[in-house]
């Protein structure tokens, strides 16, 4: 049994956060092979995503129907397992000019003990 490296799960958040904001294809796509493993899986009710190109299918077009918005993720208290973390936060999305919140989320994410992840659930809406 492997041991889970120490996984800050602020820096996790944050980074999953940037990966959806992140405008350029080419550090976006080296951006979702450095957080997910190479089958790794998002789910948001019926929809579902496996793989790099799905990820980036994914994210893509998220970004394009949110364009202008800026999310924060916060993250909650870890979960440790065997030899995976579940590292849940949640996140709120603005107008970049705005405090006005126009959607939350809550995600939990399965990581590797390299801190990757390996499936990651959307929840929407949520309130912390």
């Amino acid at each position: 049994m492997s041991e889970t490296r120490n996984i800050d799960a602020q820096t996790l958040a944050d980074r999953y956060v940037a990966v959806w904001h992140e405008t350029d294809e080419h550090r976006r796509r080296d951006a979702i092979a450095a957080l997910w493993v190479p089958d790794g899986q998002h789910y948001v009710g019926e929809r579902a995503a496996r793989g790099y190109e799905a990820l980036e299918a994914r994210i893509r077009g998220s970004h394009e129907k949110t364009s202008g918005m800026t999310a924060t993720g916060s993250a909650l208290s870890r979960m440790p397992g065997c030899c995976v973390t579940s590292s849940p936060f949640y996140w709120e999305m603005l107008p970049a000019d705005s405090e006005t919140v126009l959607a939350t989320g809550l995600e939990i994410l399965t990581v590797d003990a390299e801190g990757r992840i390996l499936v990651d659930y959307q929840f929407v809406p949520a309130r912390p």
